[in-house]
Protein backbone atom coordinates (compact mmCIF):
# COMPACT_ATOMS: atom_id res chain seq x y z
CA UNK A 1 0.00 0.00 0.00
CA UNK A 2 3.06 2.55 0.67
CA UNK A 3 4.68 1.58 -2.44
CA UNK A 4 1.02 2.40 -4.47
CA UNK A 5 1.03 6.27 -2.29
CA UNK A 6 4.55 7.04 -3.39
CA UNK A 7 3.35 6.22 -7.14
CA UNK A 8 0.53 7.84 -6.76
CA UNK A 9 2.28 10.66 -5.54
CA UNK A 10 5.26 10.19 -8.13
CA UNK A 11 2.87 10.91 -10.64
CA UNK A 12 1.12 13.56 -9.24
CA UNK A 13 4.21 15.41 -9.17
CA UNK A 14 4.90 14.66 -12.82
CA UNK A 15 1.68 15.68 -13.85
CA UNK A 16 1.73 18.81 -12.18
CA UNK A 17 5.21 19.98 -13.36
CA UNK A 18 3.94 19.12 -17.58
CA UNK A 19 0.88 21.01 -16.19
CA UNK A 20 2.92 23.83 -14.84
CA UNK A 21 5.85 23.91 -18.26
CA UNK A 22 2.48 23.87 -20.97
CA UNK A 23 0.65 26.49 -19.37
CA UNK A 24 3.76 28.86 -18.26
CA UNK A 25 3.40 30.41 -21.28
CA UNK A 26 0.00 32.18 -20.44
CA UNK A 27 1.18 33.10 -17.11
CA UNK A 28 0.55 36.97 -18.68
CA UNK A 29 -2.63 36.41 -20.21
CA UNK A 30 -3.95 34.76 -16.81
CA UNK A 31 -2.56 37.17 -14.84
CA UNK A 32 -3.62 40.11 -16.58
CA UNK A 33 -6.88 38.00 -17.41
CA UNK A 34 -7.41 37.79 -13.58
CA UNK A 35 -6.58 41.13 -12.48
CA UNK A 36 -9.21 42.77 -14.74
CA UNK A 37 -11.70 40.40 -13.76
CA UNK A 38 -11.09 41.26 -9.86
CA UNK A 39 -11.04 44.75 -11.03
CA UNK A 40 -14.74 44.11 -12.91
CA UNK A 41 -16.14 42.22 -9.69
CA UNK A 42 -14.84 44.62 -7.54
CA UNK A 43 -16.42 47.61 -9.48
CA UNK A 44 -20.03 45.90 -9.64
CA UNK A 45 -20.17 43.95 -12.66
CA UNK A 46 -20.96 40.59 -10.68
CA UNK A 47 -19.41 37.25 -10.77
CA UNK A 48 -20.49 36.35 -14.08
CA UNK A 49 -19.36 40.05 -15.76
CA UNK A 50 -15.75 39.19 -13.84
CA UNK A 51 -15.21 36.30 -15.60
CA UNK A 52 -16.43 37.42 -19.17
CA UNK A 53 -14.17 40.51 -18.71
CA UNK A 54 -11.49 38.39 -17.39
CA UNK A 55 -11.30 36.09 -20.01
CA UNK A 56 -11.53 38.52 -22.84
CA UNK A 57 -8.46 41.03 -21.35
CA UNK A 58 -6.55 37.34 -21.01
CA UNK A 59 -7.37 36.64 -24.95
CA UNK A 60 -6.58 40.55 -25.74
CA UNK A 61 -3.01 40.20 -23.88
CA UNK A 62 -2.11 36.90 -25.80
CA UNK A 63 -3.41 38.54 -29.29
CA UNK A 64 -1.55 41.60 -28.29
CA UNK A 65 1.50 39.50 -27.86
CA UNK A 66 0.81 38.09 -31.01
CA UNK A 67 0.71 40.93 -33.19
CA UNK A 68 3.85 42.46 -31.52
CA UNK A 69 5.80 39.71 -32.69
CA UNK A 70 4.13 40.00 -36.83
CA UNK A 71 4.55 43.77 -36.16
CA UNK A 72 7.94 44.27 -34.71
CA UNK A 73 10.94 44.07 -36.80
CA UNK A 74 14.00 44.66 -34.73
CA UNK A 75 15.09 41.26 -33.01
CA UNK A 76 15.55 43.24 -29.54
CA UNK A 77 12.44 44.67 -29.73
CA UNK A 78 10.83 41.20 -30.42
CA UNK A 79 13.31 39.71 -27.45
CA UNK A 80 11.64 42.32 -25.01
CA UNK A 81 8.39 41.40 -26.11
CA UNK A 82 9.11 37.77 -25.22
CA UNK A 83 10.84 38.81 -21.83
CA UNK A 84 7.69 40.59 -20.66
CA UNK A 85 5.82 37.10 -21.09
CA UNK A 86 8.70 34.89 -20.12
CA UNK A 87 9.12 37.09 -16.90
CA UNK A 88 5.64 36.24 -15.03
CA UNK A 89 6.29 32.35 -15.91
CA UNK A 90 9.73 32.52 -14.13
CA UNK A 91 8.30 33.66 -11.20
CA UNK A 92 5.43 31.30 -11.56
CA UNK A 93 7.43 28.38 -12.21
CA UNK A 94 9.76 29.67 -8.80
CA UNK A 95 6.66 29.55 -6.70
CA UNK A 96 5.05 26.42 -8.28
CA UNK A 97 8.61 24.60 -7.40
CA UNK A 98 8.72 26.16 -4.05
CA UNK A 99 5.28 25.16 -3.62
CA UNK A 100 6.43 21.21 -4.06
CA UNK A 101 9.69 21.30 -2.60
CA UNK A 102 8.68 22.69 0.79
CA UNK A 103 6.07 19.78 0.84
CA UNK A 104 9.58 17.33 0.80
CA UNK A 105 12.31 18.90 2.21
CA UNK A 106 13.14 20.17 5.36
CA UNK A 107 16.47 22.53 4.54
CA UNK A 108 15.25 26.08 3.35
CA UNK A 109 18.79 26.57 1.12
CA UNK A 110 17.71 23.44 -0.59
CA UNK A 111 14.22 24.58 -1.22
CA UNK A 112 15.11 28.14 -2.31
CA UNK A 113 18.19 25.17 -4.67
CA UNK A 114 15.37 23.82 -6.12
CA UNK A 115 13.18 26.57 -6.29
CA UNK A 116 15.50 28.72 -8.73
CA UNK A 117 16.45 25.64 -10.50
CA UNK A 118 12.82 25.03 -11.34
CA UNK A 119 12.28 28.57 -12.67
CA UNK A 120 15.18 28.66 -14.49
CA UNK A 121 13.92 25.68 -15.90
CA UNK A 122 10.39 26.90 -16.65
CA UNK A 123 11.44 30.16 -17.59
CA UNK A 124 13.55 28.54 -20.77
CA UNK A 125 11.00 26.02 -21.15
CA UNK A 126 8.54 28.95 -21.70
CA UNK A 127 10.90 31.01 -23.81
CA UNK A 128 11.54 28.39 -26.34
CA UNK A 129 7.77 27.71 -26.79
CA UNK A 130 6.87 31.62 -27.35
CA UNK A 131 9.91 31.84 -29.42
CA UNK A 132 8.54 29.08 -32.06
CA UNK A 133 5.14 31.04 -31.78
CA UNK A 134 6.99 33.73 -33.36
CA UNK A 135 6.51 34.32 -37.15
CA UNK A 136 9.57 33.62 -39.56
CA UNK A 137 11.32 36.48 -40.92
CA UNK A 138 10.04 38.15 -44.18
CA UNK A 139 9.40 35.65 -46.84
CA UNK A 140 11.72 37.18 -49.70
CA UNK A 141 14.57 37.77 -47.49
CA UNK A 142 17.96 35.86 -48.10
CA UNK A 143 16.59 34.55 -51.51
CA UNK A 144 18.98 35.41 -54.68
CA UNK A 145 17.00 35.82 -57.46
CA UNK A 146 17.58 35.82 -61.10
CA UNK A 147 16.72 39.05 -63.15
Amino acid sequence: MIIIGILVSLADIIALCWLLFNLAVFALPLFAGISVGLWANSTGAGGLGGVIVGALAAAASFGLFQLLLLVVRPAWLKLLVLLAFVAPAVIAGYHATLGIVKLTMPSETWQVVFAVTGAIAVGITALMRLTMMAPPGPAGQGVARAS
